[in-house]
Order: C-alpha cells, then structure tokens, then sequence
C-alpha cells in the first residue's frame, strides 16, 4: 500500500496464496512469519533498497521477532533473508485491518468445500503394493474439484418453503405430500422433477431440463454476475442475457430481476454508447436479401496483439446482421482492405450489389473505385459528418467497442471469432 496525495492509504497490489500441507502444520507465530517473508519475495523488486518501509500485522509478537534471543531453526533460517530489508513492523489490530482480515477469511476458500478426498478402489489384478506406501501407512488419495454452486443451490431450498414442498412431493408422491402444495403447483407439477440434489424444471418433455433456483438473493446475484459482469459475460444487455441464464437457470420473474440488474450496472452505464439518437437517421434502403448490401468499418486503438495488430477491419450484412471481423495493422492498406473483403465476403458469399462505409481513404481510394468498377459494384458514400446514415454498421461496431472496454480491452485477435466461448 501507499499514501495518495491526500494522505489515505490506496492499495497498489494484492498478494496470496494456499499454504502447502506442512505449512498447515506450522504453529501462529511461524505462520505470520511466513506471510511476510512470503510478501517480501513478492514485492522484492519494490522493497529491496528502500530506506525503510513499514510491515502492518495484526500479530503483536512479529514487532519484536527479530530481537528475540529464543529462535527456532526455521526463524534462524529466515533471519538472513529479513536482513536483507530495512523495515518496521507496526502492529494494528484485527478491527482496524478490515480487508486483509477479511480477504483471508473467506467462506469460499475453505478447503473443506474445495476439495473431496476418496480412497482409490484396489485393483483385483495388481497384487503388487507399493512397499514405501505399505512402510508408511500411506493411503493414496485422489483430489477433485468441487465448485460450492451445486451444494448452495441445494441447501438454499431447505429455506425456501414453496420449492421445499416440492421436493418432499417428489421423493415422497402421496396423497398427503400433494394436498400440501397450492392448486396452481398441483397443475403444473409435471414440469418439475429431481436431478440428484437439484430441483430442475421444463415446460414439456420436449424442453431442456433448467434447475430451479430458490428465493435466494445472493444465490441469484452470483448467477447474474457470472452471465453479465464476468469477462466471459460481455456485459450484454438484458435480453441477451436473460436468453443465457434462461438456458441453464429457471426462477419466477427471472426477466425483471435480470433487467432490473442490467440497468442498474455501472459498467455498462459507463461504455456503452448512449440509446438516445443525436441526429435523425438517414437510413439506406432496407436490405431484402442476405449479403446483398455490405457495411464495413474499422475499429482502431485496440491492444496490440503478438502480430502487432491493433486494429479490426467490420464487414456487417445488413439483412440479417452477420458479423465478419478480421484483424488488421494500425496502418492497413486499401490493398490489404481488398483482399480481406474477397476473402471473408466474396468467397463466402458472393458479390454484394451495394456496399455503405464511411468516407475512410481507404475506401474512396482510386484503387477501390477501380475495384468495384470492375466488379459491378456501387460503392455508396454517407456524408462525411453524418456516420449515422449507415445505421445497421454503427450497431454493432458501437457493440463490439462496448465489449472491448468491458471486458478489460480484449486483443482484436482474440475477438476475431466475436462468439462466446464455450464454458461449460
């Protein structure tokens, strides 16, 4: 941490990590020390050859660790490596170091919930054992990730009273379980069945099986937070959103939950572009067919990417809004923007019979109206202050530059397929 201008404490980085099995057996002092031997090494490029820094724990007995004439072989181990910092060890007090007290007490880092140990089957066909295992007493194990959602999901119906009656319906379907659910579940109980643990819920035999999420605020919230604010959400809008938790997820009222989260996100207030209209629009005659009217642009001052790219060259069909993108150097050529138009449009889908784009050198160019002067092309030019003329470009252009910032400014490269990745 550092002090700004004003003199409050602005953290500049954030350090951790999970102990190893022996560390868990050190006792609290050994394990303090630890936690600042290990940030030494971290920050070492920063610390090492300051005149003195200060060193905040909530460890009293760090303060005078140093001078203690009683060390054990791991502090005598350690002192030569301390003695390379010049620092002061102040103490503050649980209540008044709130974050990192907090950070390291996290419920979902507790490994109890992170792992799942079972012992491995013997192998009928393998007599032989491993005779240091068999020496030691040793149990082989296997360790497996375990995601915490599944079991939240699960205790979070034990609170919900109409989800739980339910339940008890399904595992149990008398007379007595039914008559204790309301007259419109009883009509629609056949679109609720069990998954293991899980409640899920479809419409028909024919729909795909959602699980049922309870009245759980916070169990919600997380849901929409993966599918909206995550880097692999996009912070897109309500409607393409609710489609995607839709998908997995089912709750009542799940669409005015999602839109009254989207437009409460401060993100998408802050880059999105503003819905309200500038200017009345002056729109191109509306396509009739696929691919036969074309909108191209390019989006510059992206990231660079390995090639050196830190742009996105946009072909948009304006029938049915399907999106080509092809990365392209800060300083492409007209040339270059040909062979690009031919090779993601022409040959995919033929020649356009109009093509709208900005009033861009590259496109007014003697060699691009020669181009399609050969082709059999038109060529049709907006005005040069008006780039709303070709609506149907500026969406998803304005679309595309909204999911860069959002999601921290990916590489125009790795946007290139501009399709959300697979995450499950």
């Amino acid at each position: 941490m550092q002090f700004d201008a004003e003199g409050r404490e602005r953290v500049v980085s954030y350090q951790s990590r999970q102990m190893k099995p022996a560390e868990k057996n050190y006792p609290v002092h050994d394990k303090e020390l630890l936690a600042m031997r290990y940030a030494l090494i971290k920050f070492r490029v920063y610390l090492l050859g300051e005149q003195t820094f200060a060193v905040y724990t909530d460890h009293a007995s760090l303060r005078t660790a140093m001078k203690s004439p009683h060390l054990s072989q791991r502090m005598a181990r350690w002192l030569s490596f301390f003695a390379e910092y010049n620092f002061v060890v102040h103490y503050k007090p649980g209540k008044n170091n709130i974050l990192a007290d907090a950070l390291s007490r996290r419920p979902d880092y507790d490994p109890r919930r992170l792992t799942r140990h079972q012992d491995i089957p013997d192998d009928d066909d393998d007599d032989d054992d491993c005779a240091t295992c068999v020496t030691l007493g040793i149990n082989a194990t296997v360790s497996s990730p375990v995601l915490p959602l599944r079991q939240q999901i699960a205790d979070a119906y034990e609170e919900d009273s109409f989800y739980a009656a339910i339940i008890r319906y399904l595992r149990n379907p008398t007379a007595d379980t039914l008559a204790k659910l309301t007259r419109p579940t009883r009509d629609a109980i056949t679109r609720y069945d069990l998954d293991g643990d899980l409640l899920t819920y479809a419409i028909d035999t024919f729909d795909t099986p959602r699980v049922v999420i309870p009245a759980d605020d916070d169990l919600r919230a997380r849901l929409v937070h993966e599918y909206h604010d995550a880097p692999a959400g996009g912070h897109l809008g309500r409607e393409k959103t609710f489609a995607a938790l839709a998908r997995d997820f089912f709750w009542t009222r799940m669409y005015k939950w999602i839109r009254k989260w989207v437009r409460s996100c401060e993100i998408c207030q802050r880059v999105k572009p503003a819905a309200s209209k500038q200017a009345p629009l002056r729109p191109l005659p509306i396509a009739t067919s696929a691919w036969r009217s074309v909108s191209m642009d390019f989006i510059f001052g992206l990231p660079r990417d390995a090639e050196g790219r830190t742009g996105v060259l946009v072909f948009v069909d304006r029938f049915n809004k399907m999106v080509h993108l092809a990365p392209v150097a800060g300083k492409v050529t007209a040339d270059e923007s040909a062979e690009l138009f031919l090779d993601l449009v022409f040959r995919h889908h033929g020649l356009p019979e109009s093509i709208a784009s900005d009033r861009d050198p590259r496109f007014t160019s003697v060699f691009w109206k020669r181009l399609f002067t050969l082709l059999g092309t038109r060529l049709l030019m907006p005005t040069a202050t008006h780039p709303e003329t070709d609506g149907k470009r500026c969406a998803p252009i304005a679309s595309s530059r909204a999911y860069y910032v959002a999601t921290q400014r990916l590489s125009p490269l790795g946007a290139s397929s501009f399709r959300r990745p697979r995450l499950r």
